[in-house]
């Protein structure tokens, strides 16, 4: 398995079709889809989704990622940073989805501030939004606890939503740390 990186209780790998079954499993659970502009996700949905994600490895060396718990090696769900077109620009999006079972734990704050460090530190990405409607206060949450503040209000895929950004030079600051990657590539996308 390639992984991409860990935290303390996740593991952080590319997402395959072996996962399909699992992330539908997450993605058809009304609940965990009520705040995504997308709505719920058959297999089928689950299917052009992950070969989205399988392209934007291929296309941009990043995007969503497949979360596995430690002690149970349990697939809990997905974080990562994608291309995403939003209104003119493309951005790079980061996105999130665990499965009900793990929520309340921290694991969102703990996967999305890895798939930052990464964002940031390996792929040296200037900026990083992240698109969350105004009702979804856990997903708001993360957001503020990952380092992003200020928002403004726009239209995606019809619906009005808060649009955060958080800079490589803010996310710096925040961590006190240069970024430097430990090495000049990333063993997870070779060349």
């Amino acid at each position: 398995m390639v992984l991409i990186g860990e935290t303390e209780r996740m593991l952080i790998r590319p997402l395959s079709l072996d996962d399909v079954p699992a992330l539908t499993g997450i993605l058809s659970d009304p609940e965990v889809m009520k705040h995504s502009v997308r709505g719920v996700c058959d297999e089928a949905a689950t299917r052009k989704f992950v070969k989205w994600c399988l392209a934007c490895y291929e296309s941009h060396g990043v995007g969503p990622w497949a979360l596995i718990d430690k002690e149970s090696s349990a697939f809990i769900g997905f974080c990562g940073v994608g291309p995403e077109r939003v209104g003119d620009a493309e951005e790079v999006n980061l996105g999130y989805r665990l499965a009900r079972g793990y929520w309340g734990r921290g694991l969102a704050t703990e996967s999305t501030r890895a798939v930052l460090a990464h964002a940031f530190g390996i792929k040296e990405f200037e900026s990083v939004v992240v698109i969350v409607e105004p009702e979804h206060v856990a997903s708001l949450r993360v957001a503020e606890k990952a380092g992003f503040c200020g928002f403004r209000e726009v239209t995606f895929h019809g619906k009005p939503v808060r649009l955060y950004r958080l800079t490589r030079e803010e996310w710096t600051e925040r961590h006190n740390t240069s970024l430097q990657p430990t090495s000049g590539r990333d063993p997870a996308f070779p060349d």
